[in-house]
């Protein structure tokens, strides 16, 4: 299945470590869930978090959110044993942290077939090689490390993320140049509702599939900003009827609310409700799980 033919509104980060939280997040309603092995566990607890997860997906109960695990890199002593672990787990995608280059990414297809694979963009020279990190056969997602971006280019943090843009929209100009999923990074302040809101629309705003989430409380944030709203799920419909309606008379364009309607738009139409119809299974699917 094209894996953007899905929502990828809200991808929560889970720590492998907590048996608790990843209990949880079979109820939680996110669309993908990246179980972490790497930063969000401490250095003693590696093989502990890894043993668990493995346990804990073999269990299954997920429904339809994604299931996406970030390995160590494999510079760590523990990124090969992760990937040993995983051969034959009911994942979706493997995630590399720290990618910085298509070598990267081969290397880890290497060791583990047949599973797609999501890179980390969190440094600067995995920026300056987004293109060709993006063609690597087996990529399918690109993650924004927005806070180690950040630290590596020694920025400050502002509400605009103008340091940061050309970083973000040159890993989404990759990603879209080869049709693969590309999701936002994590807004800290898990507790500032409007900060994340913010965030979100202008995540969206640029062509984003989602955004990663650090706190269950940011879920229903993410789900509302990058779902089509009423109003877009409406104009979509109307924009349709309109130039069926057209064509069916000869003409190549036809008018909507003032404002001309061809045939480019009724492709971003049609995605609009394709991904409508997409939540409400992947909505129905966790009520259901």
């Amino acid at each position: 299945m094209d894996p953007r033919s899905r929502p990828w509104r809200s991808v929560l980060y889970i720590p492998g470590s907590k048996a608790r939280a990843l209990e949880k997040a079979r109820g939680l309603e996110a669309d993908a869930i990246i179980f972490d092995l790497e930063d969000a566990v401490a250095v003693e607890e590696k093989a502990r978090a890894r043993d668990l997860l493995v346990r804990t997906l073999a269990e299954g109960g997920y429904g339809r959110r994604a299931k996406i695990v970030r390995i160590n890199g494999f510079e760590t002593p523990w990124g090969g044993d992760d990937i040993a672990a995983l051969g034959g787990a009911e994942i979706d995608a493997v995630l590399i942290p720290k990618v910085g280059s298509a070598q990267d990414v081969e290397a880890v297809a290497r060791e583990i077939p047949g599973v797609a694979l999501w890179a980390m963009i969190e440094s600067p020279q995995g920026v300056l090689n987004a293109a060709a990190i993006a063609a690597h056969p087996r990529m399918q997602g690109f993650v924004m490390g927005t806070n180690d971006l950040a630290k590596d280019l020694g920025m400050r943090f502002r509400p605009d993320r103008l340091p940061l843009m050309h970083a973000l929209q040159a890993a989404l100009m990759a990603a879209r140049a080869e049709g693969i999923v590309c999701i936002d990074g994590v807004f800290n302040a898990y507790l500032d509702e409007e900060g994340l809101a913010t965030e979100c629309e202008q995540g969206r705003d640029m062509g984003f599939d989602g955004k990663t989430l650090i706190h269950p409380a940011q879920l229903a944030c993410a789900n509302r900003a990058f779902a089509p709203s009423e109003a877009e799920i409406d104009l979509a419909r109307r924009q349709i009827a309109a130039f069926d309606a057209a064509e069916a008379e000869g003409l190549g364009v036809a008018v909507v609310d003032g404002k001309i309607v061809e045939n480019l738009h009724i492709v971003t139409a049609r995605q609009t409700l394709a991904k409508a119809e997409a939540i409400a299974v992947m909505e129905q699917g966790q009520e259901t799980a």
